[in-house]
């Protein structure tokens, strides 16, 4: 964990040059997160593959410190849906995030718990900020190209993503016509 100034080296389109942290998650982990169900259980009986990586450098998990580091998502589609991160608010709720579009292109799909909803594009050398308050999750609508994207929040701030594992989020990316669309999530679970 770091406590004292630092640097490092984060090349356009690539990986930090140190980090602390490195998170995998495959397509086991997005259980239910996908609105076609019968699309996810038989690609994940053929493999169970990495859909994304995180890699983050750590700071005291206390207020005033930013803890930050670069998320790639890889391209494919469940069925006519992108891959996508979990997504997640904050466990303290009033705090937001910075997202910086290194590689690829792809959309943060973003609602408030009062039912509020925003999706947004993101490119290389696109800032996004995502207010407090904000549950948010990456998309890659990229056929062939790694989503790599910078992102930077208060050290405090946690993840509660039990509340999107439940509920999923009101809006989804899927490929129609051939072009991404936002489409209303047809899963989306309106419960307390």
């Amino acid at each position: 964990m770091r406590t004292q100034p630092f640097t490092f080296e984060l090349p356009f389109g690539g990986m930090p040059s140190e980090w602390d942290n490195h998170i995998q998650r495959s397509l086991s982990s997005m259980n239910g997160q996908y609105y076609d169900q019968a699309a996810y259980a038989e690609m994940l009986s053929e493999n169970d593959q990495l859909l994304y990586e995180v890699y983050e450098v750590l700071v005291p998990a206390v207020e005033g410190e930013l803890l930050h580091g670069v998320s790639i998502l890889h391209p494919g589609k469940v069925g006519s849906e992108y891959f996508m991160t979990k997504g997640h608010f904050h466990s303290v709720l009033e705090t937001g995030e910075v997202y910086y579009g290194m590689h690829g292109t792809g959309m943060m799909v973003m609602e408030t718990p009062e039912g509020e909803s925003s999706v947004m594009e993101l490119v290389p050398g696109r800032v996004l900020y995502v207010p407090p308050r904000w549950a948010h999750r990456s998309v890659n609508t990229g056929a062939t190209e790694d989503l790599i994207t910078f992102f930077v929040y208060p050290g405090n701030a946690g993840h509660d993503y039990g509340t999107i594992e439940q509920k999923g989020f009101r809006k989804i990316v899927v490929e129609q016509d051939g072009k991404p669309t936002v489409i209303d999530n047809p899963r989306w679970q309106n419960t307390p």
